[in-house]
C-alpha cells in the first residue's frame, strides 16, 4: 500500500484521510510546513532589508551570490528542512526560535553570510515573523486557492443562467407555489450574490506589521536611533505587497484577518442556501441528475441517485463557518499585550479553508451533473393557473374595481383553478377591451416580468460591482 494512503487511512482528520486529494493544493500553503517556509521567507526577507539599509554600517550590499543562496532556502524548501527545524524545536521548545537556529546553521555553509549571522531575527520578536507568515499564508489561500474556485462557481453558474434564461418554471414563496419566474433568473440571483461576497473578499486587506516586543519598535532605536523605523517597516511590510498595521500591540490584532474570515463566511452561507434550493428542486424533479457509471446511490434502492455532492458542501459548508466564526471571533481578542491563545486557534486557518475547498469543489461536481427536467416543470406551470391572480387583481386595481384582492382572494384560494375558470372570470371584468385581451393571453408561462432581460443583464450588473471596488 502506498505511503499516502496508508497515512490517510490512519488520520484523524478527514481533511488529510478521506478528502486527501481534494485539498492536497492547501498542503505547500496551509501545513506546518508551510507556516515553517513562510516564516523564512519573512526572516530572510528582513535580513536583506537590513543588509540594504544605509544606515547600518555593520552590514553591507549583498553579493548576487549571496542573495541567490537565500533565495533558494526559500524556493527549495523541503520537508528535510522542515524536519530539520522540528529537530531544532525538540530542543527549544519554541517553533520560531528553532527557525532562527535553522536559518543560522544554514548562514555558516556560506562564507560571505557567516559574518553576518547575528542580524538573523534583528530586534525582532518572534510575532513580528509570525504575523507576516500567517498574512502570506492568508494572501496564497486568497489568490491561489479560494478565489480561482470562487470564480469557477461564479461562472459556471452564470453560464447555466445563460443557457436556461428562457426556462420558465414556479417560483416558490414559503415553499408555495408563487408568480412565475425562469430557471435562468433564479441562478442568476445567486450569481449576482456571488459577485458581491467575490468582490468583497477581494477588497479585504491584509495586514501586517514589524514592530517589535510592544509595538514601538524599542529595540530597534536602542541599537540604531537615528533611523525612521516605521518607514523602514511601512516599506518592508509593503515589499511583501501586504498592508502595513502602523499601530499594534505585540500582536497584529487580527481585526483585518476577522473582515477576511467573515467575507468568506457570508460567500459560503450563500452557496449553502444555493446548496439547499437545489437540493429541493431536484426532490421536487426540476432537476435530474446524470447517473455515473458504477456509482451506487442507495444500499438497498437500486433506482435512486442522490444529491450527495451537494449535501455533501453542505455539511463541510457547516464546518468551515463554525470554525470561520470561532476564528473572526476570538482572534482579534488579546489579554493586554499578548496571550497565547491566538496561537493555537490560528494554526486552524488551513482547517477552516480546506472545508471550504472541498464544500466549493462538491458543488461544481454536483453543477455539471444536472440537468433541467422541461416536462416536470412545465407539467407545474399548466397545474398553477391560480398564480394569474396576481396579475389579474392588479389590472381591476388599475381601473378602480373595488376589493379586486378579495375578489380573486374568493375565487382562487385553496381551490383547484383552471385556465376556463379564469378566463371566464376575465370576461366578467369591466375593464376595457384591450386590458381584457392582454390578460387572456397571459399564462403561467409568460408570466414572467423581466426574468429574461433581467438575466441577459447580469454580466453587465455584476461588472458594475467590480468597477465600484476599484
Amino acid at each position: 500500500m502506498p505511503l499516502e494512503s496508508s497515512a490517510s487511512l490512519t488520520s484523524i482528520s478527514p481533511l488529510d484521510g478521506r478528502y486527501y486529494k481534494k485539498t492536497l493544493a492547501l498542503k505547500t500553503i496551509c501545513s506546518e510546513m508551510g507556516l515553517m517556509r513562510y516564516r523564512v521567507q519573512v526572516e530572510i526577507a528582513w535580513f536583506i532589508l537590513l543588509c540594504e539599509h544605509p544606515d547600518i554600517p555593520e552590514l553591507t550590499s549583498l553579493s548576487a551570490n549571496a542573495i541567490d543562496f537565500l533565495r533558494a532556502l526559500v524556493s527549495n524548501f523541503s520537508i528535510s528542512d522542515a524536519q530539520e527545524i522540528k529537530n531544532i524545536e525538540s530542543t527549544t521548545n519554541h517553533d520560531l526560535k528553532a527557525v532562527e537556529y535553522y536559518l543560522k546553521n544554514h548562514f555558516k555553509q556560506h562564507t560571505e553570510l557567516a559574518s553576518k549571522i547575528e542580524f538573523i531575527h534583528f530586534a525582532c520578536t518572534s510575532e513580528d515573523i509570525n504575523n507576516i507568515a500567517y498574512a502570506l499564508m492568508i494572501k496564497d489561500s486568497r489568490e491561489k486557492i479560494l478565489l480561482p474556485l470562487m470564480e469557477q462557481l461564479y461562472s459556471t453558474l452564470s453560464q447555466l443562467a445563460l443557457n436556461y434564461k428562457n426556462i420558465s418554471m414556479l417560483a416558490r414563496t414559503h415553499g408555495q407555489p408563487a408568480s412565475p419566474t425562469t430557471l435562468g433568473k433564479e441562478i442568476a440571483n445567486v450569481c449576482y450574490r456571488f459577485k458581491r461576497q467575490i468582490e468583497q473578499f477581494k477588497s479585504v486587506p491584509i495586514l501586517a506589521k514589524m514592530n517589535g516586543a510592544v509595538g514601538n519598535f524599542n529595540a530597534h532605536f536602542c541599537a540604531y536611533p537615528e533611523i525612521d523605523w516605521a518607514k523602514t517597516s511601512e516599506k518592508f511590510i509593503h515589499s511583501l505587497d501586504l498592508n502595513w498595521n502602523p499601530f499594534t500591540i505585540q500582536i497584529e490584532p487580527h481585526d483585518a484577518l476577522a473582515e477576511y474570515l467573515h467575507a468568506l463566511f457570508r460567500f459560503n452561507t450563500i452557496l449553502l442556501d444555493l446548496n439547499r434550493d437545489l437540493w429541493g428542486y431536484i426532490s421536487i424533479g426540476y432537476f435530474q441528475q446524470k447517473a455515473i457509471a458504477g456509482e451506487i446511490g442507495s444500499s438497498t434502492m437500486p433506482h435512486k441517485i442522490n444529491p450527495i455532492d451537494f449535501e455533501n458542501s453542505e455539511g463541510n459548508l457547516g464546518l468551515a463557518n463554525a470554525l470561520l466564526s470561532h476564528l473572526a471571533e476570538k482572534l482579534p481578542i488579546s489579554r493586554f499585550q499578548r496571550d497565547l491563545t491566538d496561537s493555537t486557534v490560528l494554526r486552524n486557518l488551513g482547517t477552516a479553508i480546506g472545508y471550504c475547498l472541498i464544500a466549493y469543489q462538491s458543488t461544481l461536481k454536483g453543477l455539471n451533473l444536472l440537468t433541467p427536467n422541461i416536462e416536470t416543470i412545465q407539467r407545474d406551470l399548466d397545474q398553477q393557473w391560480a398564480v394569474l391572480a396576481e396579475p389579474i387583481q392588479t389590472i381591476m386595481r388599475r381601473y378602480a374595481i373595488d376589493n379586486a384582492y378579495e375578489k380573486l382572494k374568493s375565487l382562487t384560494r385553496g381551490q383547484n383553478i383552471q385556465r376556463q375558470d379564469i378566463h371566464n372570470f376575465i370576461e366578467t371584468l369591466a375593464i376595457p377591451e384591450k386590458a381584457k385581451n392582454y390578460l387572456l393571453k397571459l399564462t403561467p408561462a409568460n408570466y414572467i416580468g423581466n426574468a429574461i432581460e433581467m438575466t441577459e443583464k447580469l454580466e453587465h450588473f455584476c461588472n458594475l460591482l467590480e468597477i465600484t471596488r476599484h
